[in-house]
């Protein structure tokens, strides 16, 4: 697929069947007859109209989901079989990878290598792995008194409401769908409304892999309208979020005022990337740096948006990262040779744009970029853009822009450093460049951050788990801890 022009995927893709209705029960449910625009950020066309949630479809997402855990065959599976149907969806995803990753490129405008190489197989690699960790878990059976059994068990969680965002929206998916599947519940998936479609796919392949009806729902709409009535609704047992911190806060206000359901978020970040002058390969760091904060667009809560350089080196780094930057192929997502795509749509280029103009006016050196790009195509284009000669107190340094907008900081000394990148409210991510093995473990250690990579970026498997500290969020996702958020522990004491 990748060998294609990007007229001749173009052309696939205009032939291609998009969804367009909620994926309820098992069918295809048109919902109240409202409808929304998905718009490719692309060039700003109307891919297709959508179905619009409103809490009568959120109701009926939500009641088929309970009958399906209450009642129906789902939880009740040897986890062996709940594991084979997970690995008969990874499979499904596996040969519908070019469908998907055509659609993930035009409803979100991700570049399509990057959607086909890293987006799909991050989620068809979720899929299979817990798949074939469904039946490897065990419950536990304490040492007690001789005359009393003890036994703690894990039991599903229930209805697991899943409400999650536009950048990742396969991978994001997968994180909250397959652990909780795996766990033996039944899911409502709620998609940001800007990429509906992928997730409408998945629905619609989940059933085709043999999940019993009810146990993969997806509604479409908007947060304020759907989102809330998932939020809310006092059938959803559980409720795993991914997106900005003042949504999480939200949804903890949603589940305090329903049924107290719990409430996972992984939110937003402002990661610091640490550059210290015995970084084992400066140029490397340099071009890591620079792939880090202008891959997916920057539309990353773990971009290393602010990148702290020890003063020495600090003008060798930055020249090294903004020739990187100028260099970079803004385009069309559609052409494989693109390295970054279109911002996900005219809303959030603007606030990207609010946050440059503010950089500037504050006194920070804008030294590449700044400025909207192809823009007679319709799309939502940003030149790669960075910042040096910021300050801890600027908006720069503290706001989360998710944009492919880099922050350039400077320290003399490692105290300072580990300051610098506390000196935020988020705690998602960290990066450190050193070559002295005991720099790396104090260091790490002392940085508030869910995940610090040493002398790399974005690095891992789904062996690790993933979340954040302050406000970043709880829970994790991925590895064998995220079942711990779909699962409830159950002691059963029994005298002999």
């Amino acid at each position: 697929m990748l060998s294609l022009t990007p007229d001749e995927l173009l052309r696939r893709a205009k032939e291609m069947e998009l969804p367009a209705q909620h994926h309820i029960n098992g069918v295809d449910e048109p919902g109240g007859g409202s409808t929304f625009p998905a718009v490719s950020p692309r060039d700003g066309q109307i891919l297709t109209e959508v179905a619009d949630a409103r809490a009568a479809e959120v109701d009926l997402a939500v009641a088929a989901a309970r009958r399906a855990f209450d009642s129906g065959p789902w939880p009740r599976l040897a986890p062996a079989d709940r594991g084979r149907a997970l690995l008969r969806i990874a499979g499904l995803l596996e040969e519908r990878r070019e469908q998907l990753a055509l659609t993930v490129c035009l409803e979100m405008g991700k570049p399509i290598k990057d959607a086909y190489d890293i987006e799909l197989r991050a989620a068809i690699n979720t899929f299979r792995w817990y798949g074939q960790l469904a039946d490897k878990l065990t419950d536990e059976s304490p040492h007690t008194a001789p005359d009393a059994l003890a036994l703690i068990t894990r039991e599903p969680a229930g209805v697991v409401g899943a409400v999650v965002p536009w950048n990742f929206p396969l991978t994001l998916a997968s994180w909250k769908v397959a652990p909780a599947l795996a766990a033996g519940c039944t899911v409502v998936l709620k998609p940001s409304e800007c990429s509906p479609l992928s997730a409408l796919m998945l629905g619609r392949i989940a059933t085709e892999a043999g999940l019993p009806p009810g146990v993969l729902n997806v509604v479409t709409g908007d947060g304020p309208t759907a989102g809330r009535a998932v939020g809310r609704h006092p059938d959803v047992d559980v409720l795993a979020f991914t997106g900005s911190t003042a949504v999480g806060r939200q949804f903890l206000r949603y589940a305090a005022d329903s049924n107290l359901k719990r409430v996972w978020l992984e939110l937003g970040g402002k990661s610091p990337n640490i550059i210290l002058p015995d970084a084992p390969d400066l140029d490397r760091a340099a071009a890591t740096a620079a792939w880090g904060i202008f891959f997916n667009q920057g539309e990353m809560c773990t971009a290393p948006s602010r990148l702290l350089v020890h003063s020495s080196i600090a003008e060798q780094i930055t020249d090294a990262v903004v020739e990187r930057a100028e260099a970079l192929r803004v385009g069309d997502p559609l052409d494989p040779g693109t390295e970054m795509g279109a911002l996900v749509g005219e809303g959030h280029l603007g606030r990207v744009m609010d946050h440059i103009g503010a950089g500037v006016v504050e006194g920070a050196r804008l030294r590449t970029g700044g400025a909207r790009t192809l823009a007679a195509t319709g799309g939502s284009y940003l030149e790669p853009t960075v910042f040096d000669l910021v300050q801890p107190t600027m908006r720069l340094a503290r706001n989360e822009i998710f944009g492919p907008v880099l922050s350039v900081l400077t320290f003399d000394d490692i105290d300072e450093a580990v300051a610098l990148a506390n000196a935020t409210d988020y705690g998602l991510a960290a990066g450190l460049w050193t070559s002295d093995l005991t720099t790396a473990h104090r260091v790490s250690r002392a940085l508030r951050a869910g995940t610090v990579w040493v002398n790399c970026y974005e690095e891992g498997d789904l062996t690790v788990p993933f979340g954040g500290m302050k406000q970043s969020g709880n829970g994790r996702d991925k590895s064998a801890h995220a079942l711990e958020k779909y699962t409830e522990l159950k002691t059963t004491w029994i005298r002999l």
